[in-house]
């Protein structure tokens, strides 16, 4: 395994979570999932965004950081690689659809300061699916306070994600996740698993599943 360090991202409700559990479970990898239930501000943001997106996403900033900086540090002889279902910019660019231009500078400030003192991924995994994809999925998974999301606000994200993939420069798999059932099709599943094994430069890759 030429990785150490994989992270798999997407939207809300892309499938991050699932492969990641699967990736880590082949690989028999440490694995390090996002804590987002832990955040007291989730549920009131989807209820009133402009009064709670600030403290939403400083506190998941915070946890994200306090996770990453731990786990990260730790040394595990036994594993050589970690897989995460997040990239510690999700931060920035949740931030950046949420906030307004004066509190973003105030949160970018922040993040800056924090950002450089984590390990950075050796490949990211971004999972890209349509809107309608991603309701289906955040519908199945029923969290109560997720059934309202507005399409336009996954749109605003979808956009800024690709935004940022586009100009980072991390050697990137971008995987169209439109049909995948990496669950129940082991022919979706073995192809990314195919994919993590093969050395890829700097730049994106695009995988196409069976």
């Amino acid at each position: 395994m030429q990785y150490q360090f994989i992270t798999i991202e997407g939207n809300i409700g892309a499938g991050k979570t699932t492969l990641a559990q699967l990736l880590s479970r082949h690989f028999r990898s440490r694995l390090i999932l996002e804590e987002f239930a832990d955040n007291p501000f989730l549920p009131k943001f989807y209820e009133n965004p402009g009064q709670y997106a600030f403290p939403v996403e400083l506190f998941f900033m915070a946890e994200r950081f306090k996770q990453l900086k731990e786990l990260l540090q730790q040394q595990d002889l036994f594993k050589e690689l970690t897989i995460s279902d997040y990239l510690f910019t999700k931060c920035l660019l949740f931030a950046k659809v949420t906030l307004p231009d004066d509190e973003f500078r105030l949160y970018q400030r922040l993040f800056d300061i924090i950002h450089q003192q984590l390990l950075q991924p050796d490949l990211l995994i971004y999972l890209q699916a349509p809107v309608s994809k991603l309701q289906e999925n955040i519908r199945k998974r029923n969290r109560p306070y997720e059934q309202n999301i507005p399409d336009q606000y996954l749109e605003q994200l979808q956009e800024t994600y690709g935004s940022y993939i586009r100009q980072q420069p991390t050697r990137t798999l971008v995987v169209d996740v439109a049909q995948a059932d990496f669950l129940h099709n082991d022919h979706h599943l073995q192809t990314i698993i195919k994919a993590i094994e093969t050395d890829y430069p700097a730049g994106l890759h695009y995988i196409q599943l069976p």
